[in-house]
């Protein structure tokens, strides 16, 4: 048995899960429902750390903006190029996580100095994916 915390819609549950071997038989197990997590202790907010990217470059030119995954997915469709001049909230690319389309937009106007990513590429929490000047 393994054990997870699984969020959902703002809960936390521990769920344990029983990986079944191939080819081993299958024992039933009743089910039973899940169990909310402990609550966790509220935090500082400024000590609440922030997760590093996974792809950011080595170091960011001054007046440079990068545009990070919010979680881990699939890059379905990019709709700038580098070189483009982009507004404040304008869709930059398509990521798709857990079966749904997610809108990617520009934090602020500018220009797309770089695209890190491709359609049809993984990318993970945090992920570098484009850079705005």
């Amino acid at each position: 048995m393994r054990k997870f915390m699984i969020n959902v819609n703002g809960n936390s549950y521990e769920v344990e899960v029983e990986e079944i071997k191939e080819g081993a038989a299958q024992a039933t197990a009743p089910v039973t429902a899940p169990r909310p997590a402990a609550p966790k202790p509220a935090a500082a907010p400024a000590a609440a750390p922030k997760p590093a990217p996974a792809a950011a470059p080595a170091a960011a030119p001054a007046g440079a903006n990068t545009v990070t995954a919010p979680m881990p997915g699939t890059i379905l469709s990019i709709n700038v190029k580098a070189g483009d001049a982009v507004k404040k909230g304008q869709v930059l690319c398509i990521l798709e996580a857990m079966k749904m389309e997610n809108e990617l937009k520009a934090p602020r106007s500018g220009i797309v100095k770089a695209l890190h990513v491709q359609p049809g590429q993984d990318v993970e929490r945090g992920a570098v994916l484009a850079e705005i000047e």
